[in-house]
Order: C-alpha cells, then structure tokens, then sequence
C-alpha cells in the first residue's frame, strides 16, 4: 500500500475526493481547513493501483501550477485492508498480468535518475570499484571481485537511460548516455594505468575469465537484465545486488583496460567484446521489458511523439546483439580452425 498526499486549491476538493472513490483506494481523507484557500487530501491505496490514481489526478488538475501529489511508503496498517474492503473482482487477474506494475512511473523515475546523476560520488564509486575489481581480478580473489561488482555504479546508467527512452524522457536519455561514457572511459583509464605497472603474471582464472566470451554471456545479460527491471517496477530493490553481481560491467571494463596496459590486445578485444554484450542485452531486454510491462508516457500527444524514437533505439540495440553474437561466432570458428592447424589461440597466450 502507499500514501497519496495531495495539495491543490480548495475548489479541486471534490474532484480529488471522487476520484479516490473511482480508483478503489482503501480510505479516502479531504482535510478543507488548509491555509490559503487550499486542501489537503489524503489517500490510502493499493501499490498497483497507485499509478492509475496518479495519471488521473494529473489529468484533472495537471494543468493548474499550485497543487503537488507526493507518494508515500506505508510499512503497515490496522485494519488491514483486508479487513475493510473486499477486492475488487479483477485482483486475481491483475495478480498474474505481466503488463501489472506495483511501483508508479514517477516512483521508478526517482529511483532511476540517481543512477544517471553525474557528480563526485559517482566519480569516486567508478574509480574505486575499478581499482577493487582490478586488484581483484588479479590477485583471484573472488570476494573483493563481487564487492567491487556490488558498489560498482555502472549498472545505473543503463537502467535510466532504458527508462528514459520507455516514457520518452529525452533528457533523461542523454543524461545517462553522457554519465554511462564517462564511467566507462573513468574505468578503463585507471585499469590501463594498473595493467601497465602490474609487474606479475596475468593468469588468474578470475581475469581471464572476463576475456572469455560466448553465447551463454548473451543469454546471462538478458537474463539478468529482465531481473534487474522486474525488480525496479516491482519496489524488490534487494534483489538488485544479485543482479549487479550477476551482469556486472565493471569487471570485463577493467579487464580491457589491465589487458590493454599490459599490451595483450588479443584478450583485450575478446574483454571488450564481453563488455559489449552485457551493455546491449541490458538495454536491449531492459527496453522491451518496460514496454511490456506497460510503461510509458501518460499522455497520446507523448506516446505518439516517443513511439519512433523508441521503435528505433530497441532496433538498434536489437542489430547491435546480433553482430555481437556474429562476432562470437566468428571468433570461436577462427579460434578452431587455428588450434585445429596447430596454432595457440589468443585466450591461451598469457602475458607475464
């Protein structure tokens, strides 16, 4: 359940009232003694019905500047609403629809936009993971790699440019896009510079393993991907850290740079190709996901103005995944024709 707050002029007060009644919300409280001819309303509702009520009080009063809606968590409540109301008819089915989301659109815009802020923070988490997760991968221990995956902010960026295009936020879009860069370019810069003074062996499993790529890192991308936006829309943010461990893109980003600095540009293009899939399958299956959960624009005017520029980026991101697994194909045919002539492969040359 959540707590809908909303101020506006007094003269909306039976508007807000009916429309608490129209959306099913469990209690429904009008305080009219506000200051300055202003009311105050207060609704207790459903999670998965909060976004229909939210839709319709824009549309109502949307276009008038002294009002604010703000959405509130509730731990608990007694009486439950069990206890007060029966379900509407359609809950069951509502349950096991897909296209059901129990966290709003504005809800999930002010969880994604963290991510896509550019500042100090984000700066320093980048820098630090990076140099974690190349001491990690280095050194094989397999803890400090999954810490690093988890403080890792790389995962955020993605996430909100995905949603921006879903509702058509350009703004968003290239917010995300420019901090995305920036974090990557920031990852491979002091990866570079740790390979090139690295002065032991580059064989530990857990940094040769990120130079490793084939369709099997395709399908775990989707896969944790699908997971990480199934957890947005639905409030279950715990399970995040599962997915940042799982499609982490930090680690192959410091592998291309620990390579790269260390002059192996073989295992640095297979790292890089690994890096590649993860982005695109996360944007990818990140994009339809939204969309299938049915996320979007409130309004037509913005649907119809979002519907190409969407039908574009997940095209893109579509033809991008198919010339990656292209590229996997390629690579693992060019490797067995050259171990089947007697050559070492570029995954076996290891760099002291």
């Amino acid at each position: 359940m959540q707590l809908i707050e909303v101020t506006a002029d007094h003269g909306h007060v039976d508007t807000l009232v009916a429309l608490g009644e129209q959306k099913n919300a469990l209690d429904v409280y009008a305080d009219e003694r506000g200051e300055m001819d202003r009311c105050l309303v207060r609704y207790v509702i459903s999670t998965k019905r909060s976004q229909e009520l939210l839709d319709a009080l824009q549309a109502a009063i949307g276009a008038q500047e002294n009002w604010r809606a703000v959405v509130l968590p509730i731990q608990a409540s007694v009486p439950g609403p069990e206890d007060n109301a029966r379900p509407p008819a359609d809950e069951v089915a509502r349950r096991f629809s897909f296209a059901s989301i129990t966290v709003s659109r504005e809800v999930i815009w002010n969880e994604v936009t963290k991510g896509a802020r550019l500042d100090l923070n984000f700066l320093i988490l980048t820098v630090l993971s990076t140099i974690t997760a190349g001491i990690g991968m280095l050194t094989d221990n397999v803890a400090v790699v999954i810490g690093a995956m988890v403080i890792a902010p790389l995962l955020g960026p993605n996430l909100a440019f995905a949603f921006g295009t879903a509702i058509g936020d350009r703004t968003l879009m290239f917010r995300a896009l420019g901090t995305n860069v920036v974090g990557i370019i920031l990852a491979l810069f002091f990866s570079y510079v740790i390979g090139a003074f690295w002065t032991g062996a580059l064989q530990s499993p857990e940094l040769l393993s990120r130079t490793v790529v084939g369709f099997d890192s395709i399908a775990l991308a989707l896969a944790a991907g699908a997971a990480a936006v199934l957890s947005l829309t639905t409030g279950l943010s715990a399970t995040l850290v599962g997915v940042m461990v799982a499609v982490a893109l930090l680690p192959p980003a410091a592998a291309v740079g620990i390579m790269l600095g260390s002059g192996n540009l073989a295992a640095a293009g297979s790292a890089g190709l690994l890096l590649a899939v993860n982005i695109a399958c996360v944007n990818l299956v990140a994009q339809i996901v939204f969309v299938a959960k049915g996320i979007g624009p409130r309004t037509w005017a913005e649907k119809k103005a979002s519907r190409p520029a969407r039908y574009i980026n997940v095209s893109v991101w579509l033809l991008l995944v198919v010339v990656l697994a292209t590229a996997i194909w390629f690579a693992r045919e060019t490797e067995g024709v050259a171990e089947g002539q007697g050559f070492a492969s570029p995954s076996d040359v290891s760099v002291d």
